[in-house]
């Protein structure tokens, strides 16, 4: 098991695998206590049968520069392939402002190709690969060092099998004709705006049971000021604050410091200091926000005048077609759209792309009473009327 620990080393290593059609990633990192994910450990295999193209790369090593590997990202004919993707690549983006390309991700090929909805990596190693993982170090803490060997074991483990679980999807999905479906999924991934989070935006994931304007523009900056301070600071938003403590505090609404420190919620360190004068600066903010700066609540989904009877024949629809297409029905069309549509609405993502093709044309045509729906010994099926 080969760990490479100089910049030479691994530049060596990612100048061979640019003469490979593809090679396989995977990180691990830790991010219990700051609010970037801190990155321990890369594994990278190329094409083979055996541990031998595959290594570890330690970021954590002295002088390490890890150039190499981002120009690796940058060189589009070498597939880079990923499971579950969406961490590891935010890893990269923030450090580097760099996401690779081209891109695979196994997790989204295997939901295209009936595995089921955000199957796991176990799943396919069984189920491709015929293997079983060793979970032993699954909750290893991957920044000590030195690493054992049933640590590296383990990780290489990430990207040794995912050769083989690659190679099986990207032939069923050509034999099958739908890499075109993969390509629309991954078009998030590739978009950096998936990577950035605005303190201004982070209210919106707030739960609150109060739509009230005012109460929200609230939350809207202790929420600001709550992940300014964690990404300055890179430590957890919750060891600022927690949402309850938000959420308790927008409805009190302190003046002073001595009204926040009845907060039963806040913890101790936020009732002094820093924090506690960014939290009175927000609620007063919150407060004063000018009228037409108040927050929109979208309340159009709570308006919608749904057609029980359509939704339940859209949602047997739903489940014919994922049955014959083999498709994951939440990856198809969540609940929310099949309502929408019996709604009246046709802005909703199974009206779109693939979806489109596999569900949303019959759908539409039996929101319209062009086909209809029968039974035929265990299947459901389509009649033209």
């Amino acid at each position: 098991m080969r760990t490479l620990k100089t910049t030479a080393e691994l530049a060596e290593f990612c100048e061979t695998a640019k003469s490979h059609p593809y090679v396989t990633i995977d990180t691990e990192f830790l991010r219990e206590r700051t609010y970037y994910s801190k990155l321990c450990l890369i594994q990278m295999a190329m094409p083979g049968k055996d541990d031998s193209t595959a290594v570890l790369v330690d970021p954590l090593s002295d002088g390490l520069n890890l150039d190499p590997l981002y120009d690796l990202f940058r060189n589009r004919d070498v597939v880079k392939v990923f499971h579950a993707a969406r961490q590891d690549l935010e890893i990269f983006h923030v450090d580097a402002g760099v996401i690779p390309t081209p891109l695979f991700d196994t997790q989204i090929a295997a939901m295209v190709c009936g595995f089921g909805e955000q199957v796991g990596y176990e799943k396919l190693v069984r189920s491709i690969a015929r293997k079983g993982l060793d979970k032993t170090s699954r909750f290893t803490d991957w920044s000590q060092r030195p690493l054992s060997d049933e640590q590296k074991k383990y990780a290489l483990a990430d990207v040794t099998h995912l050769r083989q679980i690659y190679e099986f999807l990207a032939r069923k999905l050509e034999e099958t004709g739908r890499e075109r479906w993969v390509q629309e999924e991954l078009a998030i991934l590739e978009d950096p705006e998936t990577y950035i989070t605005r303190p201004e935006e982070a209210w919106k994931r707030i739960k609150t049971r109060s739509t009230s304007p005012r109460f929200l523009a609230t939350v809207r900056e202790l929420a600001k000021f709550r992940e300014s301070f964690a990404q300055a600071r890179d430590i957890p938003r919750n060891r600022v604050f927690k949402d309850d403590a938000l959420v308790e505090i927008a409805s009190t609404k302190p003046r002073d410091h001595k009204a926040l420190s009845r907060s039963r919620l806040l913890l101790r360190e936020a009732r002094k200091g820093e924090i506690a004068d960014g939290i009175l600066k927000s609620v007063e903010a919150g407060q004063n926000c000018p009228e037409d700066e108040l927050p929109k609540v979208d309340n159009s989904n709570a308006k919608l005048q749904v057609n029980p009877a359509l939704a339940d024949l859209l949602r047997v629809l739903l489940k014919a077609k994922t049955e014959s297409s083999g498709v994951a029905s939440k990856l198809i069309a969540p609940s929310s759209d099949l309502d929408a549509l019996a709604a009246g609405q046709r802005d909703v993502m199974a009206l779109k792309g693939w979806r489109r093709e596999v569900f949303g044309n019959d759908a539409l045509r039996l929101c319209n009473g062009e086909i209809a729906l029968t039974a035929k010994g265990q299947t459901v099926e389509v009649v033209e009327l």
